[in-house]
């Protein structure tokens, strides 16, 4: 590889993986998270470990079965399409909830 190469990896490193670092710490508390809820939820909503783990199953699921094509939609539709139409929602909801 030249230098010029490594110049352009080095870079690309620098500004891309402190990002994914952060995306894989946020994973993880919101795995752990959904764990944490557990102990006082399933005793408060009279959930059983087997109800508890299906939720928790039915969750992340949703999340295997949807990553698929959302990420294609954000291929052919572009980043910034596709957060404004996913984040348009719920901008609305946020002000009809706040009476603005």
């Amino acid at each position: 590889m030249d230098p010029q190469q490594e110049a352009v990896l080095k870079k690309i490193a620098w500004r891309v993986v402190p990002f994914l670092t952060l995306a894989y710490v946020v994973n993880y508390l919101d795995r752990t998270n959904i764990g944490v809820a557990s102990l006082t939820m399933n005793k408060d909503l009279g959930f059983t470990a087997t109800q508890y783990g299906l939720g928790a199953g039915i969750l992340f699921l949703g999340y295997t079965v949807f990553e698929v094509p959302s990420n294609l939609a954000l291929y052919s539709i572009g980043a910034r399409r596709w957060m404004r139409g996913s984040w348009s929602p719920g901008r609305r909801v946020g002000r009809d909830r706040l009476g603005l």
